[in-house]
């Protein structure tokens, strides 16, 4: 017992010291720079959350008056996009970075629209889609507090700001969204120090502060069959989980 007991001690020791074994460092003074700048690429996953308003009472011109009709909308998958932009990054001490990193974010929302008051032959509800397209164009403000480098990595985490402008939506969509929306964005990743250049990949996630929902487009839709659907939801939230390379 005490022979496999020291070989144990042994074995971790050597682990141990190999694991803290000090490597020649890439790019010893990347870090020292007051400001420097780099491109990122990236791809994400877009939701949206829909909040129903339920049971409404709904005039179709077709002589019967006000009926009420119940319909659910829902983003039913994660759908992905690409994002692909440029950064400029100030170091304010040894520890933390402000980064502020200029990109635009493509991407379809799939929506799915269940008719619960009027149900096809099945017996099921009826449904409506919508391709809901985005083109943002953002600036994301982002504070980067980093662990000392070890090596050739560094691990951080991340919090920050993104406002956005949505540059997409049709007057014939069932849901169109507001032009501006404010993202609060939370992450980490780790910086590697190759030989001619530094790498960054960075997992964080995106939610909107703001109800993204434009309320007045019911107003110019002329088909009045549509009104069902694009009055069936009062409040939108947009969220994103973006993989991003930073290159620098």
């Amino acid at each position: 017992m005490k022979r496999t007991l020291l070989a144990l001690t042994l074995l971790a020791s050597v682990l141990t010291s190999h694991a803290q074994e000090r490597k020649v460092q890439n790019r010893p003074y990347t870090d020292l720079r007051d400001f420097h700048f780099g491109v990122l690429v990236g791809t994400h996953l877009q939701d949206l959350e829909l909040n129903n308003i339920g049971p409404q009472m709904v005039d179709l011109d077709d002589g019967n008056g006000l009926v009420q009709k119940v319909v659910s909308a829902d983003q039913d998958r994660w759908d992905a996009g690409f994002t692909v932009g440029v950064l400029g990054e100030l170091r304010l001490n040894s520890t933390f970075q402000l980064r502020m990193a200029p990109a635009m974010y493509f991407g379809t929302r799939h929506l799915t629209f269940r008719n619960i008051t009027d149900l096809n032959a099945q017996g099921e509800p009826t449904e409506q889609v919508q391709d809901l397209k985005t083109a943002y164009v953002s600036c994301a403000f982002d504070l980067i507090a980093a662990a000392p480098r070890f090596n050739n990595h560094r691990p951080y985490v991340m919090l920050g700001l993104n406002p956005m402008l949505n540059l997409s939506g049709k007057n014939n969509d069932y849901i169109k969204l507001k032009r501006g929306d404010v993202f609060v964005e939370v992450g980490l990743g780790c910086d590697f120090y190759l030989p001619y250049f530094k790498l960054r990949p960075e997992l964080k996630f995106m939610y909107s502060l703001m109800n993204s929902l434009d309320k007045s487009h019911a107003k110019n839709l002329q088909d009045k069959n549509m009104l069902m659907y694009t009055n069936s939801v009062n409040e939108t939230r947009a969220k994103m989980i973006a993989l991003t390379f930073y290159f620098e």
